[in-house]
């Protein structure tokens, strides 16, 4: 996961990379709503979709330039 991460992360600036790195611990829709929303400038929901009764996958604008999606439960 580490090396997907620093791959996906070349030439963002190191603080944005390290707050990545923060939010790829995060499980459930709660722990990244909580965490999006706790970041200065707070990230933006952009849309969640439903995949089935459990699993939700969840797009975010954050921490700039970076959009995340996060596949949760």
């Amino acid at each position: 996961m580490e090396r997907e991460l620093r791959s996906a992360c070349a030439g963002l600036a190191p603080e944005v990379v390290a707050r990545l790195a923060a939010a790829a611990r995060l499980d459930t829709l709660e722990d990244v709503l909580r965490f999006g929303v706790a970041q200065r400038p707070a990230w933006q929901l952009c849309d969640v979709v439903v995949q089935d009764e459990y699993t939700h996958d969840v797009v975010v604008a954050g921490p700039a330039p970076a959009f995340l999606v996060f596949d949760t439960t």
